[in-house]
């Protein structure tokens, strides 16, 4: 019969502190998550096209919050260049929003790959 240690359940210096600690940095881990999300839906992201012709704002809950036109590419001839200006701002904004969530959320997960 093999000799068990006085170790209780093999964790050195006993399971429970082990356990505690590990509570504490999740809850920490938890508490910088909510943080930093709120930080993130409070940033705005601005983008432009046509050298700055077209501008878009949006937040970092995707959403967005401005569009400004100048009023020297509206050709109402050419309805299309607009559309493709907004589409283009529209998604160089919501692309730079997307990186600097995943940038702040990876540093506060970086042993939970596939989270953010």
């Amino acid at each position: 019969m093999a000799k068990r240690s006085g170790h209780g359940g093999g964790f050195p210096g006993g399971g429970g502190q082990n356990m505690q600690q590990l509570m504490k940095q999740a809850q920490k881990m938890q508490k910088d998550m909510l943080k930093a999300q709120q930080e993130l839906e409070e940033q705005e992201y601005t983008a432009s096209s046509g050298g700055g012709v077209v501008t878009v704002t949006v937040n970092g809950s995707k959403e967005v919050k401005a569009i400004k036109i100048s009023s020297e590419v509206v050709d109402p001839d050419d309805v299309e260049m607009l559309e493709d200006l907004v589409l283009a701002a529209v998604r160089e904004a919501m692309d730079t929003a997307e990186k600097d969530a995943q940038a702040k959320m990876g540093k506060l997960t970086p042993n939970l790959p596939g989270m953010f």
